[in-house]
């Protein structure tokens, strides 16, 4: 079974029309060329393939408990939140 952060690399890969290699840990949505209708996009994504609710509201980014600065940090934000909706 794919880990949390296959998938999440997965599903960014797919949304920023790329291969899974060219998508690192360290990468911004930014960097992969994702803007915010493909975070929008990807958000549904992931909340679809981990059957959670993901905290984010497109219009305020900013005032989200949802960390989007990297890659790894969505992977984080994701577990925490399988964790504590799962649980």
């Amino acid at each position: 079974m794919a880990t949390v952060q296959d998938k999440i690399i997965e599903i960014l890969a797919e949304q920023a029309v790329l291969e899974k290699e060219d998508v690192t840990l360290t990468s911004s949505l930014d960097d992969l060329g994702i803007d915010s209708l493909g975070l929008v996009e990807s958000i549904f994504a992931i909340e679809e393939a981990f059957d959670i609710s993901v905290p984010f509201n497109a219009n305020e980014p900013d005032a989200s408990d949802f960390d989007i600065s990297s890659v790894a940090a969505i992977i984080r934000a994701v577990e925490k939140l399988v964790t504590e909706q799962k649980g």
